[in-house]
């Protein structure tokens, strides 16, 4: 009589995994030997298919009027100057780094209508006086808004000007009254897997994070912007609040965020968790210190792609290198 013996690492029929698991899983697998090859390349550097089965094919749904619309554009600070021509509009709408919304520069401007804006409520924790919540409209009343002009550097190398709208950062912060031990300012932005399912991805330490010191948030360049060019800032550049840092490069300013907590010890920040020997937490632009894969010794300045040199902390080293004497052995410029 033929015995036979079935290995003891055989599995029966029923345990196998179903094809389309498989499929969507070896999908993922590849996009991960992609990564580990180079998706650290830069945050926002366009990554054909990584992330493709995370896409939603649900169509936004019909956004209602934004409220604060009213509010723009707001009486401008001439004391923030330019020295180059602001990029249009047209041109920034278009081109955002926001990988909760896609790895693509185009990919947000279409996704990020999703997001759904009012009701937004900003939760205001950690060491202060009192925890609060406070939706988005009552904080613009809050607090008087003014539009600035910034530089803004990515730290893969081009850059544009534009014309911000939103309130200091340091007025934000006597009014959320924190406590004296309070030394790190962390802000995070949403997370919601069916508005942005790009944050179904394990690649990152999700929602976003990002955090500034104290003496950071109420530097007098530090700006919590609501709007952009005159109007209420749209989806893909961060809407309704996020955080604009002009000498450090824009991975730093978190978009769309949700909440601000002071806290004692530094916070872990996404990026920085995701690439640490590439992405640190001061993040400042520096010419002579170059990405460990490119030099930041130039940048190529978006809407016309002209090339000039880079500047020390974006231009702005009068206003905030003064922040980081005694800091030796801090990897300032990464």
């Amino acid at each position: 009589m033929l015995i036979r013996r079935i290995p003891s690492w055989a599995l029966p029929e029923s345990a196998a995994t179903p094809e389309h698991v498989a499929m969507n899983r070896r999908r993922f697998m590849a996009a991960g030997a992609g990564l580990a090859a180079g998706a650290f390349a830069a945050p926002g550097a366009a990554q054909a298919g990584l992330f493709d089965i995370f896409k939603s094919k649900t169509p936004a749904a019909p956004q209602p009027p934004d409220p604060s619309v009213g509010l723009y554009p707001a009486k401008r600070n001439d004391a923030y100057r330019l020295d180059r021509d602001m990029t249009p509009e047209s041109v920034n709408l278009g081109y955002n780094n926001f990988y909760e919304f896609g790895t693509g520069k185009g990919d947000p401007a279409e996704n990020a209508q999703a997001l759904r804006i009012r009701p937004w409520t900003l939760k205001i924790g950690g060491m202060v006086e009192t925890p609060r919540e406070v939706g988005i409209d009552d904080l613009l009343k809050a607090l008087p808004l003014e539009e600035r002009l910034y530089r803004h550097r990515c730290v893969e190398a081009w850059s544009m000007a534009l014309p911000w709208t939103g309130m200091p950062m340091k007025d934000f912060v006597a009014w959320a009254k924190p406590l004296g031990s309070a030394r790190y300012v962390v802000m995070k932005t949403f997370l919601d897997t069916e508005v942005a399912p790009y944050q179904a991805s394990p690649l990152y330490e999700w929602p976003y994070t990002e955090g500034l010191t104290i003496e950071e948030a109420t530097n007098e360049l530090a700006f919590l912007a609501t709007g952009a060019y005159g109007k209420p800032l749209a989806r893909q550049m961060g809407a309704p609040i996020r955080l604009a840092a002009p000498w450090k490069y824009g991975f730093k300013s978190v978009k769309s965020i949700v909440s601000i907590d002071f806290v004692e010890k530094r916070p872990r920040t996404l990026w920085e968790a995701a690439g640490p020997r590439e992405y640190g937490f001061w993040a400042n632009v520096n010419p002579e210190v170059s990405h460990p894969r490119w030099s930041q010794a130039q940048e190529r300045i978006l809407g016309t792609n002209d090339r000039r040199p880079t500047l020390l902390y974006n231009g702005y080293a009068e206003q905030v290198a003064g922040l980081y004497s005694g800091l030796k052995g801090e990897k300032l410029f990464m």
